[in-house]
């Protein structure tokens, strides 16, 4: 890579920041909380950058770390939005002032309903595009059992998009029998 420790660390952070939030915010469906972790992650890789640097794949050692404080942060934000629940009146912010867009679309409202290890793995072989066996490998899983999260996750996922098509639907519909309605209403039907 570059000349010296700190020139090698910045083209490997280079060259992986993005991917990594990318992964995170797909996790999380917080995009600021994800830049938090990947830059959490990154600060303990470069500690460390004199062992990892020599591993086969120093990449995976820092979306490991990144998916292990993404779950630690996913339980700290459960308890605060728990505790902000309980504490706060029904104040909220307009709408898009903190959220990403992924977490604001069906699919990552989907994503996020689905089990954080089965979402893990879907991140990692959808998004990252990473092998089943190279998911295996960096995160000390049996091939077997990253298949049968993959296999689960996208029946959940599956599931979570029909359910929100059907909302959709139904709330399309739930219009479009109010318009009728109101139709009917202000204009009498004929043969009564």
């Amino acid at each position: 890579m570059g000349n010296g420790p700190g020139g090698d660390f910045q083209e490997f952070y280079q060259a992986n920041y993005g991917r990594v939030v990318a992964m995170v915010a797909a996790v999380l469906g917080n995009r600021q909380e994800a830049e938090d972790v990947a830059q959490e992650a990154f600060a303990r890789a470069y500690a460390r950058w004199w062992t990892i640097r020599d591993y086969a794949h120093p990449d995976a050692w820092v979306r490991r770390v990144a998916l292990r404080l993404a779950t630690d942060s996913g339980r700290r934000m459960r308890r605060a939005v728990r505790l902000v629940t309980r504490l706060s009146a029904a104040r909220r912010e307009p709408a898009g002032a903190t959220e990403d867009v992924f977490a604001l679309s069906p699919l990552g409202r989907a994503l996020m309903r689905v089990p954080s290890s089965q979402r893990q793995v879907l991140v990692l072989h959808y998004l990252l595009d990473l092998s089943v066996d190279a998911i295996a490998r960096d995160y000390g899983l049996a091939t077997g059992t990253v298949k049968s999260r993959l296999v689960a996750g996208r029946r959940r996922l599956e599931h979570e998009l029909a359910e929100c098509a059907k909302a959709v639907q139904d709330h399309r519909d739930g219009q479009g029998a109010r318009r009728r309605v109101g139709w009917r209403v202000h204009r009498p039907r004929r043969g009564w």
